[in-house]
């Protein structure tokens, strides 16, 4: 199979060749790996071959289904693969090796997909970048001098660079959509509780969840179909679908009410080709035969970032502190990137009042968000404030990190509001720099409605393709 042969299809359509018997899972991942040897030293995309995994994969007949004998990728947090190493971005867990599979894998392999690598991620996955001091910084294909967005930054360069038509992600703040507009890819976070964290705790408190970055629509809802069943115990647990999502795309949206901002919410203001991608997108919706207006935002969305600041250090500061019992020796400051330390000394200054009081201010204010879906159906923005930066621009192990905090706050400003609700929110590569970089757009739902995201995605993505777009990499 060649890589153009390869690279037109989605995954949903090289299951399709597996089923027919047009080709075999093992052609399609000798292709994935021809394409990843090509490209992947360019993009340092992939940094852990699981080869001998998929190779055991591959010597059992694969179930059958809409995804099977398809070659994926994992990101190196969050979904623990059994015996295989999962270092979260940090030279701490280089050797943490996990004695079960987390829920979604086991979903994974029920699928029929056949992992074969894992993908890079910032330190912990606190960034909005990937360019973590273990391996070094993920490239953007469109232009390997710009980030990748974190935290899935290594998952979504890897789709774009067509090394896979779909990857694992997570998203906690933006980690989905941020990487997914900065590489102009489909990345969709679903709903909280959709997707099982089993067999581990609620990632930030219940702000982080798991699902992926895809090249189509049809992708994501075949794979949020795989894994969005959920475990018993489970603390939080999302209304099941009325039919699966892949029946979804293609289905008529109807005429929706879609409210739009042109404000970068937490911080700054949008730069001009966010700003005038926006509008352009809501203009393109009305087209579509949706009601568009502007709308502003209610809320005091600073006061939720810096709660929400509280639940993040808080959990980073929980796992270290984990790893020093398991030890029996403290973490030292030179183990860590400097943005982990400092997040790690200011959780200590903190009490359970501190966090009760920040777990009030997030709930407060995904109430007041919430509540702007009884007007409106769909919630539009600018995915970033700005376009693809370049890599440095926003530096986890800088000497000096008083510059972070503003720079990630008007980079990805618009994105932690719907974690914080827990509402599904995609963004969509519709937007493009003069300089040819991707921009994504963000849209919206309230709780529980990927299935109306769905079918507007599909009805976009129609009218706006996106998927023979192809960054200039050899």
């Amino acid at each position: 199979m060649t890589f153009d042969e390869y690279r037109k299809h989605d995954a949903v359509g090289l299951a399709q060749l597996v089923a027919k018997r047009e080709v075999t899972p093992r052609e399609l991942l000798d292709a994935a790996r021809v394409r990843a040897a090509a490209v992947n030293p360019a993009i340092n995309a992939i940094i852990n071959s699981l080869d001998d995994e998929a190779d055991k994969t591959l010597s059992q007949p694969l179930p059958t289904g809409p995804l099977s004998g398809v070659p994926y990728l994992l990101k190196d947090i969050g979904a623990q693969m059994k015996g295989v190493v999962t270092t979260t971005g940090s030279r701490l867990f280089v050797n943490a090796r996990t004695e079960a599979d987390s829920a979604i894998v086991t979903a994974y392999r029920k699928a029929g997909l056949v992992i074969f690598g894992k993908t890079n991620t910032p330190e912990f996955g606190l960034a909005a970048t990937t360019e973590p001091v273990l391996f070094g910084p993920s490239r953007n294909p469109w232009n390997t001098s710009r980030s990748t967005g974190g935290s899935s930054g290594g998952a979504a360069a890897a789709v774009i660079a067509g090394i896979v038509p779909a990857a694992h992600a997570s998203d906690g703040g933006g980690s989905i959509r941020t990487p997914a507009s900065c590489c102009g890819v489909f990345g969709l976070k679903p709903t909280r509780g959709r997707v099982s964290m089993a067999p581990g705790g609620e990632g930030w408190g219940s702000l982080s969840v798991q699902h992926a970055v895809t090249r189509s629509v049809r992708d994501s809802a075949a794979l949020l179909d795989a894994v969005c069943q959920p475990v018993p115990g489970d603390p939080y647990w999302a209304t099941p679908p009325e039919r699966p999502y892949l029946e979804e795309v293609g289905r008529d949206p109807g005429r929706l009410r879609i409210g739009f901002t042109t404000a970068s919410l937490t911080w700054g203001t949008l730069d001009t080709p966010n700003l005038r991608g926006v509008r352009e997108t809501a203009r393109l919706c009305e087209s579509l035969g949706h009601t568009v207006e502007e709308v502003v935002f209610p809320g005091n969305c600073q006061m939720m970032a810096m709660a929400v600041n509280v639940l993040v250090s808080s959990n980073i500061a929980a796992a270290l502190d984990r790893e020093a019992d398991r030890r029996g020796a403290a973490i030292r400051e030179d183990e860590v990137e400097k943005l982990t330390w400092a997040v790690y000394q200011e959780a200590r200054k903190q009490t359970g009042v501190t966090y009760a009081n920040a777990m009030q201010t997030i709930h407060a204010y995904g109430r007041s968000l919430t509540a702007m879906f009884g007007k409106y159906d769909i919630l539009l923005t600018s995915t970033n404030s700005k376009p693809p930066y370049p890599l440095g621009w926003m530096d986890t192990n800088a000497e000096d990190l008083a510059p972070y905090g503003e720079r990630i706050y008007t980079f990805s400003s618009n994105t932690q509001p719907f974690n914080v609700n827990g509402s599904p929110a995609m963004s969509m590569p519709l937007a493009w720099t003069d300089d040819a970089m991707p921009i994504g757009m963000q849209f919206a739902a309230a709780p529980g409605r990927e299935d109306l995201l769905f079918r507007l995605a599909s009805q976009i993505e129609q009218a706006a393709p996106w998927a023979d777009k192809r960054p200039p990499l050899s």
